[in-house]
């Protein structure tokens, strides 16, 4: 699915947006389903359902944004910023416990499921899908190359800090005054 739901849920509802990718996830789909009367559980049907959204309902969306903001306030969360330190002290807590651990369970992992989504982008470019079977395999497909972006970017980072980056670079002041 090319379709990127999430980026616009996150344009439109920001706190909302950002919760999806942490461990919030589960308390904003469910939001988002409920305002577009989808199943929540279904990332399909929510991105087909955002896809399709009338105008209303991305105003709905706003005031769940809105909703959604007081109640994480009221945890104490008071913005997007936040729920993304929260999310990469979720990632950090779990890389320093594979370092103090030693354990290779996340590094077999991450081999057996890039050899899996590999293998099977591999078996797709060879070996004719029974009509019957197609649904299963693409959701496999999808299911695999999704677990595998969340492998790299537990060993290898995201992008999206990357960005934070930039955009606090950017926005900062230079200690000497920007000479050389």
């Amino acid at each position: 699915m090319d379709f990127d739901w999430k980026a616009i849920v996150k344009s439109v509802a920001p706190m909302l947006g950002t919760a999806l990718l942490g461990p919030f996830g589960g308390i904003a789909n469910a939001a988002i389903g409920a305002v577009l009367g989808v199943d929540p559980t279904d990332q399909k049907a929510l991105a087909t359902a955002v896809q399709n959204a009338t105008p209303d309902q991305l105003l709905a969306l706003q005031k769940a944004d809105q909703d959604f903001k007081i109640q994480m306030a009221q945890m104490g969360y008071k913005s997007e910023t936040d729920l993304q330190k929260i999310a990469a002290d979720d990632r950090a807590s779990a890389r320093n416990m594979e370092i103090a651990t030693r354990d290779k369970t996340p590094a077999v992992g991450f081999y057996i499921i890039s050899i899996g989504f590999f293998g099977l982008l591999s078996a797709l470019l060879f070996l004719p899908v029974p009509e019957s079977n197609k649904a299963v395999v693409f959701t496999l497909v999808g299911t695999l190359g999704t677990a595998w972006i969340g492998c790299t970017s537990y060993y290898y980072g995201t992008t999206r800090s990357s960005s934070v980056k930039d955009q606090m670079l950017y926005n900062s002041t230079p200690l000497d005054g920007g000479s050389k």
